[in-house]
């Protein structure tokens, strides 16, 4: 069950479990920045005006890649 839970999928991208918690917490950073310009915008439509959309672009080029088509939780 631990192993299910937590060393397949790392596994099936190439990486062991604390290389993939740090690629998703680097992930999440990326996003976590991405969405502060996005509310940055919507409050003041003239800032930050491409800053989500490159940076969800940039995300996908990277993960993209990496990513093999198998089911998730």
């Amino acid at each position: 069950m631990i192993r299910r839970l937590l060393l397949d999928h790392p596994r099936t991208v190439g990486e062991t479990y604390f290389e993939h918690m740090r690629a998703s917490l680097a992930t999440a950073a990326k996003l976590a920045v991405a969405a502060g310009a996005c509310v940055v915008h919507a409050v003041i439509p003239a800032l930050c005006t491409t800053t989500g959309s490159t940076a969800i672009l940039k995300l996908h080029g990277e993960i993209y890649p990496r990513r093999f088509d198998q089911p998730t939780l």
